[in-house]
């Protein structure tokens, strides 16, 4: 995203406008899908809402902007208000990743049709499109590592014995651990993370033709 600043300014505040209501997006989808499956705790601190504002995280937007990979302010759910409680753990886990994957797919095939019309100008917004959809892309993918509090440990844990869901809980509501767990992630498993992120980036815009 820096260097995109540096280079383009104009694509670089087009994406930033973009991934704004992406994460919007992601999480609106986590709290519209709490409210489905019958949690309204989200509903009633305003979450269920396109604001960008609501859903901002400061630290998480900051290493978007960095680092490509970030997070919001996760939505509060009650899971016992659940009506079923696995199925509302995974579908309203898996919602958000779901939305950051549909606008990654629009963006891929708005670019497609538009470098297959022949429009190669202007340029910085074929650029803005490209890394809008794959820092969306990469939101997502990032998203799915089952490590508390990422959705995938939820995805993860709807699945798991009932007896092990008190610990991933106190997981995810321990601010050490999560400092610890992102410490990991920005280095001894940074390497490993990027080059996996790479290929999952090639290998989609090849589907486009990319």
């Amino acid at each position: 995203m820096i260097f995109l600043l540096q280079s383009d300014p104009l694509a670089f505040f087009l994406v930033v406008l973009v991934l704004l209501f992406s994460l919007a997006l992601h999480e609106w989808g986590h709290a519209i899908a709490a409210l489905w499956m019958g949690d309204p705790t989200a509903q009633a601190q305003g979450r269920v809402t396109l604001n960008p504002l609501k859903h901002l995280d400061p630290i998480g937007s900051l290493m978007i902007l960095l680092l490509g990979v970030g997070w919001a302010k996760p939505v509060p759910i009650h899971p016992p208000n659940f009506r079923h409680y696995r199925l509302g753990l995974f579908l309203v886990s898996v919602a958000g990743i779901l939305i950051n994957l549909l606008i990654a797919t629009s963006l891929a095939l708005l670019l497609r049709l538009l470098l297959e019309g022949g429009y190669l100008e202007p340029r910085w917004l074929l650029q803005a499109l490209a890394v809008a959809a794959s820092v969306n892309l990469v939101l997502a993918v990032f998203n799915l590592l089952p490590i508390p509090p990422l959705d995938g440990s939820k995805i993860l844990q709807s699945f798991l014995p009932l007896r092990w869901h008190p610990l991933i809980w106190r997981l995810e509501s321990s601010p050490t651990y999560a400092v610890v767990a992102l410490l990991l992630l920005l280095t001894l498993f940074r390497q490993p993370l990027a080059g996996f992120l790479s290929r999952v980036r090639e290998g989609f815009f090849a589907l486009f033709g990319l």
